[in-house]
């Protein structure tokens, strides 16, 4: 059952594949002039100085207004006074999910601010905040309990021990970007992210290292969880007009009730619940609300999700999240520099599980992240972007780890 918030154009069944198909390339790709960009951070939480994971309860009390529901459900989860909504991964994980901004400037400058006030609000619990990619001294625990949660681990636990490892003991930099102000910007932008995205894994990977994880030496091994947890889930979609049909014949992660238990019937996908293939287990058939929340429940490398998501980065160093936004925002600035960020991206495309494990290590993926970060310093509209850029190309031609020195 779907609850009384849900309006009624929500519950209003899914009553076939096509409209279901047309209903997703309407929700997922949202056209409009390119302006604005956004991101989300993660980052790894600890309580000082035992290092243990903070609880939900104490994470509550400590973010007070600006808790998420997930972990308190009274609370208003209030914005931080900059704009980005704080919330809270299963193995306790803090986001911060920036407001849209008109620059990569004027975004840099909201998030470090929020983050400052994230850090102030932790202080007094006792909770410090790490911007490693990967977590190396803990095993993987969850601290959320939610529905949701328990199907995801409970699917993923069939295919290995990666699914909650990534719920747990990894942190991303996720960049949002417009999808495009024409079927053909969109195609286009779609098309360049998921060619870019091999070197910039091998640009940006950060994570050799993660407590539990399968033996195997990987430049990203937070990447590697996502590779090797659910291929269906998340596989990167060369084409945009492919998106609608690949989201319909992804299994089901879950199915929302009243209850508590989500399980959905083992290997049954939407496009199965619409069909009528699983009434018996199920119970009924899908309203729109299931599928807006089946699309929240696949995980490719860029998502459509109205703009697009870029899901393929490391959490970075420091304040060097700024590199990658810099670097995306750049390279999606213009028709001039994304026809040469093709270019320097065409050798590597589709090359995600390399790139996740060899990184820079590979000369062709050293060189065609060497040549996206110079391009990217080319055309960055700031003198500090240009510097930050400037610097990442020098480091990934000397296959250097983001954050090391070669001293």
């Amino acid at each position: 059952m779907v609850t009384a918030a849900l309006t009624a154009a929500q519950t209003t069944q899914v009553d076939s594949r096509p409209a279901a198909e047309a209903y997703v390339g309407g929700v997922c790709f949202k056209q409009g002039p390119p302006r604005l960009v956004g991101a989300e951070l993660e980052w790894l939480t600890s309580h000082v100085p035992g290092g243990e994971r903070p609880s939900a309860a104490t994470l509550a009390r400590a973010l007070g207004r600006h808790a998420p529901t997930s972990i308190d459900p009274d609370s208003p989860a209030a914005p931080l006074p900059r704009g980005s909504l704080v919330t809270v991964e299963p193995g306790g994980q803090i986001e911060l999910s920036s407001a849209p901004r008109t620059s990569a400037r004027e975004l840099c400058d909201c998030l470090d601010d929020d983050r400052r006030t994230l850090e102030t609000l932790l202080a007094p619990y006792s909770i410090e905040i790490s911007s490693a990619a990967a977590d190396v001294a803990r095993p993987p625990s969850r601290i959320l309990r939610l529905p949701r949660y328990c199907a995801m681990e409970s699917r993923f636990a069939g295919i290995g021990p990666y699914g909650t490892l990534m719920m747990c003991n990894t942190a991303a930099v996720q960049i949002s970007v417009d999808a495009g102000g024409s079927p053909e910007s969109i195609a286009q932008r779609w098309r360049l992210l998921g060619d870019m995205g091999p070197a910039l894994i091998a640009a940006f990977a950060c994570s050799p290292r993660l407590q539990g994880v399968p033996k195997g030496d990987w430049a990203s091994q937070r990447m590697r969880t996502w590779l090797e947890l659910d291929s269906w889930r998340t596989v990167a979609v060369p084409q945009v007009q492919d998106y609608a049909g690949w989201a319909l014949d992804v299994p089901l992660m879950c199915v929302r009730n009243e209850g508590d238990d989500w399980t959905a019937p083992r290997g049954a996908t939407f496009g199965d619940w619409i069909d009528g293939a699983v009434d018996a287990e199920i119970g009924r058939r899908p309203v729109w609300a299931d599928l807006d929340y089946h699309l929240s429940t696949l995980f490719p490398p860029v998502r459509a999700v109205g703009h697009l998501e870029v899901r393929y980065i490391d959490a970075q160093p420091g304040d060097l999240w700024r590199v990658p936004v810099a670097a995306i925002d750049a390279l999606l600035s213009g028709p001039a520099v994304m026809r040469e960020a093709s270019d320097a991206a065409a050798s590597t495309a589709g090359r995600w599980r390399d790139a996740a494990e060899y990184g820079l290590d590979d000369v062709e993926l050293r060189s065609a992240a060497t040549s996206l970060m110079s391009l990217a310093a080319s055309y960055a509209p700031e003198p500090q972007f240009v510097r930050l850029l400037d610097a990442a190309a020098e480091r990934c031609c000397r296959a250097i780890v983001p954050g090391e020195s070669d001293t």
